[in-house]
């Protein structure tokens, strides 16, 4: 079933009782969202809390794969939050079309699309398994901005 009939993508955030972080703000020169025709690219996003602070660690380390799968949730949530404070609506996005995801992991740890999956995973319920799913990379990465566990970036198609 998709989970984002009926009140779209926003009545399927408010059904699952999320709660959205403040959109994070630039920390370099870029814009958070950019839209190119009928794709809205969204920077790459760590995990910010609802507070407004930024989760830290590194995967394989400070955090398993649970709590890394969580961060990764937590940075999808983010993401939405963006693309809410760009778009004024969840319902203005048609499709995920591409999700890169990043980990921050000691270079034992291989499970990042495990990880990345936490965000995927959000997409999925918020936009409905045909449409909250696209094509996606997992990578394993050295160090990330600000000892962030995950940083994610995004491609949408507007509906």
């Amino acid at each position: 079933m998709d989970m984002a009939a009926g009140n779209g993508a926003t009545g399927a955030l408010a059904r699952l009782g999320l709660v959205l972080p403040p959109p994070p703000k630039p920390k370099g020169v870029y814009k958070p969202l950019v839209i190119v025709e009928r794709t809205v690219l969204v920077s790459g996003h760590g995990p910010l809390l609802p507070d407004g602070t930024l989760l830290r660690g590194r995967v394989g380390h400070d955090l398993d794969e649970v709590a890394g799968k969580e961060a990764a949730r937590q940075v999808g949530l983010a993401i939405l939050a963006t693309l809410v404070a760009g778009l004024g609506s969840l319902d203005r996005i048609g499709r995920v079309v591409k999700v890169l995801g990043m980990v921050n992991a000691t270079p034992d740890f291989t499970r990042h699309p495990a990880v990345i999956n936490g965000c995927s995973e959000l997409f999925a319920a918020v936009w409905g398994p045909d449409r909250g799913i696209g094509v996606r990379s997992a990578v394993g990465m050295a160090c990330l901005p600000d000892d962030i566990p995950v940083e994610i970036e995004a491609a949408f198609e507007l509906a």
